[in-house]
């Protein structure tokens, strides 16, 4: 009797764990982004006026991309920004269209070494 209540036991236990790790990665990919749609966001919001067309500077602002920010991360930082940018808040502009843009900042390639560019490289 207190085997099966053991068994039982191991068996609701490994349910909820099974569970709330399915939660937690439906969460995490509500925010996984679009880069496609990120892109077209990045210009749409003028994200760009400020950090140049791809984020890499070029504008009053630092260069954002290439990017290994998070979601999560871009998230908490264009809510409140330790710097001179402005807050936005949910209402200017939604946690999905800023995980969109976060995808799109990572999807931009870092620039190549210059050591590889044989124009930079004649004697």
């Amino acid at each position: 009797m207190k085997e099966n209540a053991f068994y039982r036991m191991l068996l609701l236990t490994a349910i909820v764990l099974a569970l709330s790790s399915s939660v937690a990665l439906a969460q995490d990919s509500s925010l996984a982004g679009n880069t496609e749609n990120g892109k077209k966001l990045f210009a749409t919001y003028f994200c760009w006026s400020c950090h140049g067309s791809n984020g890499r500077a070029g504008g009053t602002a630092p260069a954002i991309a290439p990017s290994t920010r998070s979601a999560e991360d871009l998230i908490k930082y264009v809510r409140k920004p330790r710097g001179p940018m402005p807050p936005y808040t949910s209402k200017s502009i939604s946690d999905k269209d800023l995980a969109d843009i976060a995808a799109f900042l990572r999807s931009v390639p870092k620039d190549p070494d210059p050591k590889t560019i044989p124009l930079l490289n004649q004697p």
